[in-house]
């Protein structure tokens, strides 16, 4: 009897392990995926994708706007897209039952076919969306629509309602973001079998980003046969064809008769190289694999992102603190894609295919500016293999068509945005042993700062514009080009400078670190502020430190705490206590604000009297900056700040600016793990500055294919909301004399300790 007794409550042990572990929520459970989906960009929606996905598929509601693609207060959907990446878009589908309608409402119309034939009303009690998953019902139409991604590749599911004429629509030209979205130059949408459609768009993006064309291919298989094939071009509309082609307005539909709940899969598989390459990506990453198991696709989807995210663990700090800080990291690796197909073929920018070695990526996606504060160093410490294929990208792009890309969308040379700061994370990438090919990187790199650029020949330019002005005057005449471009430029040197000097090029090292002092050139001697300077040594005599007249997104006093390579030269330029005097004075008067900037202008910062603006990249190591005045502890306080107010945690509040596809998701969680790369870890012996973490225990786990150690926890004693200021801090048991460790301490593994109190040390 005791032991039957003994038995019932052992099994009544193990069942309530059990359940703690079942309740127990995983970092993935943590992400929000509708945070700041009314305040975001086109890259960044409630989309079903991997990491670094090339498909992004999900809701769009509006487009050909600023800000255009997914807005949540918009209660309906136009259509699930594919391609949500910056300045591209591709292959639209929805799913249908209403009445069929097409109809061109012109430019300004928020989304094509705007009627019941076409978009839909949902249910918005019904939107859900996890990483790697979306599903929603259509109000309109009666189906629930499920979909889930691979990198390459969509696979839905669609249930639809007892109908005689069910649909699913494809459609290869529609609204994205800003105001012309792209073009469709030569289209073919082909029935191969009543369960197969293949195609290919030959895409144009809009006129201000002409440079970007490309074409996608596309295989799609149903899981029942379609009876009929259908399409329209422009409002005409064309029944059980073999064929749709042409350019412009066109689309094809297929029909079903359904029965009430019935599920029709659809996979589809894209490339940006050709249509075997589409096949393969749907035949290699979902077809064999998962066959028509939907639900083991999209657990692959949630256990690749759950096996990144868990990279990271956090302990301590409130439930909303771990949605934010595992929403940002979910965000640092959504805004890229992967552009090569799954078998290492890719075109680079002239449109010729190209193959990459087993295991390499290509990737593309907006500019590289300033992401060597929160992005760069991000992926470095918790996934390197990033960088590695980041730089694989850089040397391919300079190997095949010339030089590098500071904004490679589609592999192709944007032009955006200021400076070459891809360079930055190629030399971070050598310093830090990511990459060991430091003579391949130089060669590229020497060339991005000793060779002005210019049109590319396929499209777009390259290199620093007017860099032999900058190099003639030793600064950016304003009658040139804009005055910012002098720090921009003035960095980039800095960072060729250390590379030459990690591989014996001391001639070399010593010319560009001279030049990267630069942006002493700029400081106005009796200001002490950043300044529009002619070619002739006139300065501005309308100078007003907070018109961003000679700068890019964003204005002089922002501009002048903009040395991210020599803070301790800078500091003593202004005065250390003028500095101090300023900074602090910006922090307390940006507080009133939020640290956004004004409500008109939220992205640029560039109103009157505007201070801080950690809604764009200039002003992003701001609060850093007080480590080098020797206030630490206002570090702490603002960073926590910034964390606690300023990034938000709802659909109408998560990042009061241009998120700019992780930017600021990965500050936030640099600055959640209380770190900081200032330099952006390009010099050989690279530091990063320490703040007040927002959590009491962070264990990260590292990748031993790059690094020696295993793991590097950062522990903070008696965290809490009020003690937010560290008293004291030791690396690997040893007192810290500054707030700086070495990156090689976390590469080798170890842990860094932190005293926290309600009061600064």
């Amino acid at each position: 009897m005791r032991i039957k007794y003994r038995l019932i409550i052992l099994l009544c042990y193990l069942f309530a392990a059990f359940q703690v572990n079942a309740d127990e929520k995983e970092p993935v459970d943590y992400v929000n995926c509708f945070i700041g989906t009314s305040n975001s960009r086109w890259m960044l929606g409630p989309y079903a994708q991997m990491p670094f996905g090339m498909v992004q598929i999900g809701p769009d509601n509006q487009g050909n706007r600023w800000m255009g693609g997914y807005e949540y207060a918009i209660n309906s959907v136009s259509a699930f897209s594919h391609i949500h990446a910056w300045t591209m878009g591709g292959l639209s589908m929805m799913p249908a039952t209403a009445d069929f309608t097409i109809e061109n409402p012109g430019p300004d119309s928020p989304y094509k076919g705007a009627n019941a034939g076409y978009h839909s009303r949902i249910l918005k009690d019904t939107e859900k969306a996890s990483p790697g998953y979306y599903e929603v019902e259509l109000y309109d139409h009666q189906v629930k629509v499920a979909m889930t991604a691979t990198t390459r590749c969509s696979f839905q599911k669609y249930i639809f309602p007892d109908c005689e004429d069910s649909r699913v629509l494809i459609d290869l030209l529609f609204p994205t973001e800003w105001d012309y979205g792209f073009s469709v130059k030569d289209a073919v949408i082909e029935k191969i079998s009543n369960t197969r459609i293949e195609g290919y768009a030959k895409c144009v993006s809009g006129t201000w980003s002409s440079w970007n064309d490309w074409t996608l291919y596309f295989s799609i298989r149903f899981s029942k046969p379609f009876d009929f094939f259908n399409g329209w071009k422009d409002t005409e509309i064309i029944e059980n064809v073999g064929e749709i082609s042409g350019s412009g307005e066109m689309g094809a539909y297929v029909t079903y008769k359904t029965a009430d709940k019935e599920e029709i899969l659809v996979q589809t598989g894209l490339s940006l190289v050709s249509m075997e390459g589409a096949r393969l990506n749907l035949q290699e990453e979902v077809a064999e694999p998962f066959g028509w198991d939907f639900d083991a696709c999209v657990n692959n989807a949630r256990q690749t992102w759950n096996n990144l995210l868990g990279k990271v663990k956090v302990e301590g700090g409130t439930e909303q603190d771990k949605c934010k800080f595992y929403t940002n990291l979910y965000r640092a690796y959504a805004g890229k894609q992967t552009w090569n197909d799954i078998d290492g073929k890719y075109r680079d920018a002239c449109e010729n295919i190209r193959q990459l070695k087993p295991g390499e990526a290509v990737y593309g996606g907006d500019a590289f500016w300033n992401s060597y504060w929160n992005l760069n160093g991000l992926w470095s410490i918790l996934s390197p293999e990033i960088i590695d294929n980041w730089v694989t990208t850089q040397l391919e792009m300079y190997k095949h068509t010339g030089w590098t890309g500071k904004g490679p969308a589609g592999i192709e040379y944007s032009g955006i945005m200021e400076g070459s700061h891809e360079v930055a994370l190629m030399v971070a990438a050598y310093q830090k042993k990511i990459r060991k090919d430091g003579e391949d990187i130089y060669k590229a790199i020497y060339k991005m700062v000793t060779n002005p650029g210019g049109e590319h020949p396929c499209g777009g330019t390259y290199g620093q514009i007017d860099l032999d002005a900058y190099i003639k005057y030793g600064y950016m005449p304003s009658e040139i080009n804009v005055v910012s471009k002098t720090l921009d430029y003035a960095y980039d040197d800095f960072c060729v400078a250390q590379l030459a000097k990690a591989l014996g090029k001391k001639k070399e090292a010593a010319f560009l670190e001279t030049r990267s002092m630069n942006y002493k050139n700029v400081y106005h001697p009796e200001y002490k502020y950043v300044c529009c300077k002619d070619s002739s040594g006139n300065w501005d005599n309308q100078f007003d430190v907070f018109s961003n007249v000679g700068f890019i997104e964003g204005n002089s006093w922002q501009y002048s705490w903009y040395v991210p390579h020599d803070i301790e030269g800078l500091i003593e330029l202004i005065g250390k206590d003028k500095a101090l005097e300023r900074l602090s004075e910006g922090f307390e008067k940006s507080r009133k604000h939020n640290f956004a900037a004004h409500v008109f202008d939220r992205t640029m910062g560039q109103s009157a009297e505007f201070y801080i603006n950690q809604g764009n990249e200039v002003n992003m190591n701001s609060a850093f900056i007080f480590n080098y005045l020797g206030k630490p502890a206002l570090c702490q306080q603002y960073t926590r700040e910034i964390l606690d107010s300023f990034y938000g945690d709802s659909p109408y509040k998560g990042w009061e600016g241009d998120e700019d596809e992780g930017q600021m998701g990965g500050w936030f969680v640099m600055s959640a793990m209380g770190l900081f790369e200032m330099d952006g870890g390009v010099t050989s012996a690279s530091e990063l500055d320490i703040t007040s973490p927002l959590f009491n225990k962070i264990t990260i786990t590292l990748d031993p294919r790059y690094y020696t150690g295993k793991e590097f926890v950062i522990e903070a004693l008696n965290n809490s909301p009020e003690n937010r200021y560290i008293r004291s801090a030791r690396l690997n048991g040893k007192l810290l004399k500054n707030f700086r460790i070495p990156f090689s301490a976390i590469a080798n593994g170890g842990k860094l300790v932190l005293e926290m109190g309600n009061k600064p040390l």
